[in-house]
């Protein structure tokens, strides 16, 4: 059975930077698009990055544009989550996820969309 189990998480001041990583069991991962989500207390689950099982498109939303950066590396069966000049609105938990029949070639946007699921790890952003 296929999992995912993000890490890196933690606590952090405004203005610093975190590393979250997630890391795919099995041998498929390369055929997978992946998404990085977040939930705010009190708030629903929102996209917040994706990119395309080659990583030659990504998607980020327009409140983390210039701040955050995914990555992937298929022969480590990961994707990562550069957060740098974090800030206090960033604070949530943050989820990775797997889209099995997702375009080559863009990624969705839809939570829907999303198959596969990680544990969540916390990010706290103090000011």
């Amino acid at each position: 059975q296929v999992q995912l189990v993000e890490s890196g998480g933690g606590l952090v001041q405004a203005g610093g930077s975190l590393r979250l990583s997630c890391a795919c069991s099995g041998s498929t991962f390369s055929s997978y698009n992946m998404g990085w989500f977040r939930q705010a207390p009190g708030k629903e689950r929102e996209i917040v990055v994706a990119i395309t099982r080659s990583g030659d498109s990504t998607y980020y939303v327009d409140s983390v544009k210039g701040r955050f950066t995914i990555s992937r590396d298929n022969a480590k069966n990961t994707v990562y989550l550069q957060m740098n000049s974090l800030k206090p609105e960033d604070t949530a938990v943050y989820y990775c996820a797997a889209d099995i029949h997702g375009s080559a070639w863009f990624v969705s946007r839809q939570i829907g969309m999303y198959d596969l699921w990680g544990q969540g790890t916390q990010v706290t952003v103090s000011s």
